[in-house]
């Protein structure tokens, strides 16, 4: 039976719709702006895996290609692997909702979201991000929301909520907010060097604007929303966690206290040893579980990591709350590539890479609800296992890695140069050696590093630092003590109640994501961390500044080079020629890479590592495009033999301008067959003896050419011999001896 309930967010243009469609799924609902759809469901098992101790949330978000009515390309017509935008969207929906799900609630949970129709004027990760919300609070699943999510872009000095494509094209701010009805829950985004006042002015702008969206949920909730089932939490039993306390308790603090990484776990594991003998003595093997111990222990730690910050300001590896682990900075590590740095802060140890290369090495955009079709910088991130000192799968990117990837890549954008500056395409791939907290915000010092070594002419220099939270009182931070620390270990981001990454400059702020553990972040501690990582980020760029102080002058040896020429644009089609055979032709007989502005501007673009394929392609275009396109008389040419006759050889003496060189003027000796003397596609140095007036039909002359140039090289030869001393006869007369003042 069809309960169809339909909700419109007022002054948004957005509408949820629930009871039409998924009756089975615990809670579905299909979000619409314009004539942009996505339906999300959420489901989940009633019942869980036996010792299970992590709580199994997956999101998956798919772009349907009959959205935009279009095939899916190549051999296969069906949708394969999800694309990274696919997984930066899945993602997004995940790391808001995951908080609110009551502690303890470990039964799977999965959420699905399905693009069915696209605009290419609305973008779906918000209404993805809202449908997430609006399932799970509908659903039957034990979940403290809603929660709303909207995009702010900055336009001409105004905020807007919820932009499309084409005023975001305008905008300074990309700025994902989501929140609850009273405070922030998830940031993401990038922004054009945003002072930091300005930014918490955007913040608030969000927290306003989702509002009405949380309302609207709430109100589709009392029409169609299900009663919440209950769900066995997991928690450990009275008598292991008794026995765990007895071995444990008070020996986890002064195990992590003031060792390094490798050290902490080693002690805390000997301690889980320790536990587990207790265990099986007095309960036997089968008394107690792994979870058991697994719960346990994490809670010992949490305590631990918070209880001397809390009460006297001092970390596990003994920093203040505000202190940074050392940082060394190095660039130009190895001899080949284009630009390359190493990057450490504390354990973290990034190797970041830049490569430059030509604008058609763009990466093409398969975006099914528009926006940008390429891009031509790139950022790739790469943690394998060894970093964490462990073995495991080492192949393809998880989904972290791209999601680190990206946050690094959006947050040097800002930073690049216009193609019209420096027309290359840039690949930054950072390699991670070691890790122990902010590997991303890593990968952007390192990478501003690399690019500056490549001589990327990048406009001001970006660091990333992340700060964590610590607090008493997790509903209600604000109620009791609670502390912001700056570059936060890896088990202070996991024992801890946040994760806010932010990169800028000096001037301001570039890029950031926010995750929490907690169900909210008051703006009270938002604002703290913001100017604490401001302060961090400045310290840390007098460091990077300290190994290279400015963008190198010259590009590296091996990148290649650039030359931009200006053709009158109606000449485009005759630089291509038929099939693309003329623009082939060039690239083969000079060596160089030739790219044409895709903005009809006549822009040509020539790439080349050797100053004479540069220049022989930037003559060919020249004489092809140029003011002199035609053969003249008199003129000697580096040809091409387009095809031999028993009467002579044809040359191509410029694109597309060719002559006929007779047999007798192949040679100052009698020829008897063409191919005894050049052969299709031998290269010849030809002369332009005349151009018949009617037929224009070319006559050249190698026999002619070589003359002339055998001619030049005597009489250059001739001034050398000319100034050798002549030796005097020998009836010539003495020189004079010269007379005395």
């Amino acid at each position: 039976m069809n309960n169809k309930q339909t909700v419109e967010v007022p002054g948004m243009g957005l509408q949820f719709t629930t009871g039409d469609m998924a009756k089975f799924a615990n809670g579905a609902v299909t979000v619409t702006q314009g004539e942009t759809k996505v339906f999300v469901s959420a489901t989940a098992a009633t019942t869980m895996r036996p010792g299970q101790d992590f709580f199994p949330l997956t999101v998956d978000y798919r772009e349907k290609y009959s959205a935009a009515g279009r095939f899916p390309g190549g051999f296969f017509k069906r949708e394969g692997r999800p694309s990274e935008k696919e997984i930066l969207t899945s993602r997004l929906c995940d790391r808001p909702c995951r908080p609110l799900f009551p502690e303890g609630f470990l039964n799977e949970v999965q959420l699905i979201g399905l693009l069915l129709s696209a605009d290419q004027i609305n973008e779906s990760d918000i209404l993805m991000l809202n449908g997430c919300s609006a399932a799970l609070a509908i659903s039957d699943i034990p979940w403290n929301g809603p929660v709303g999510a909207v995009r702010v872009a900055e336009i001409d000095g105004e905020f807007v909520a919820n932009p499309n494509h084409e005023q975001m094209g305008m905008s300074t701010l990309d700025l994902i907010y989501v929140g609850t009805k009273t405070e922030m829950l998830m940031i993401e985004g990038s922004a054009d060097q945003m002072p930091e006042d300005r930014f918490i002015e955007a913040l608030e702008f969000g927290q306003q604007a989702i509002q009405p969206i949380i309302a609207s949920i709430e109100e589709l909730r009392e029409k169609a929303g299900k009663a919440k089932k209950e769900f066995d939490l997991v928690k450990a039993s009275d008598a292991a966690r008794a026995i765990i306390e007895r071995v444990a308790g008070d020996r986890v603090g002064p195990a992590i206290f003031g060792f390094e990484k490798q050290q902490r776990a080693a002690n805390v594991q000997g301690i889980k040893d320790e536990a587990r003998e207790a265990l099986t003595a007095e309960l036997g093997e089968d008394g107690f579980t792994d979870a058991d111990i697994a719960i346990v222990f994490e809670e010992l730690q949490y305590k631990a990591y918070r209880k001397s910050v809390l009460k006297e300001n001092i970390r596990a590896d003994k920093r203040g709350p505000k202190d940074l682990r050392q940082i060394d900075c190095e660039v130009s590590v190895l001899p080949r590539v284009h630009g390359s740095a190493l990057f450490q802060r504390g354990d973290t140890q990034g190797l970041v890479l830049t490569t430059l290369g030509p604008t058609k090495e763009a990466q093409s955009m398969d975006g099914l609800t528009g926006g940008a079709t390429s891009k031509s910088f790139i950022l790739h991130y790469n943690m394998p296992p060894f970093t964490v000192g462990e073995a495991g799968r080492f192949g393809g990117q998880s989904r972290r890695e791209i999601g680190h990837g990206a946050l690094a890549e959006r947050s040097l954008v800002p930073v690049l140069p216009s193609e019209e500056v420096f027309p290359y395409s840039i690949r930054v791939v950072s390699e991670l050696m070691a890790s122990n907290g902010s590997t991303s915000m890593a990968s952007i010092c390192g990478g501003c590093l690399s690019l500056m070594d490549a001589g990327v002419p990048i406009i001001a220099p970006v660091a990333g630092i992340s700060c964590g939270l610590i607090t008493e009182n997790e509903e209600k931070p604000l109620e009791g003590k609670w502390e912001t620390i700056t570059d936060i270990l890896g088990e202070e981001d996991h024992f801890g109640d946040m994760d806010f990454k932010l990169a800028g400059t000096t001037e301001g702020i570039t890029g950031f994501q926010l995750d929490l553990k907690i169900k909210g972040l008051p703006f009270e501690i938002a604002k703290q961390a913001i100017y604490q990582a401001r302060d961090a980020r400045i310290e840390i760029l007098k460091k990077m500044l300290g190994a290279i102080p400015a963008p190198r002058k010259e590009l590296s040896t091996y990148a290649p080079r650039i030359q931009t020429i200006q053709i009158d644009p109606e000449k485009i089609g005759l630089l291509i020629g038929p099939g693309g055979k003329t623009i082939r032709r060039i690239v083969e007989t000079s060596g160089a890479q030739i790219d044409i502005s895709d903005d009809d501007s006549g822009k040509v673009f020539i790439y080349s590592n050797n100053a004479d394929s540069m220049n022989r392609a930037v003559q060919e275009i020249d004489a092809l495009c140029g003011g002199g396109s035609q053969i003249e008389v008199g003129k000697i040419y580096e040809g091409r033999v387009t095809g031999t006759k028993e009467f002579g050889a044809f040359v191509e003496c410029l694109p597309g301008k060719e002559g006929l060189c007779h047999i007798s003027e192949l040679a100052d000796f009698r020829v008897r067959r063409t191919e005894d003397v050049c052969k299709v596609g031998d290269s010849i140095t030809v002369k332009c003896i005349g151009i018949d007036e009617r037929s224009k039909k070319v006559r050249l002359s190698r026999k002619a050419a070589l003359a002339e140039l055998e001619e030049q090289k005597e009489k250059e030869a001739a001034p050398a011999e000319e100034a050798a001393p002549e030796a005097p006869a020998a009836d010539a007369p003495a020189a004079e001896e010269p007379k005395s003042e």
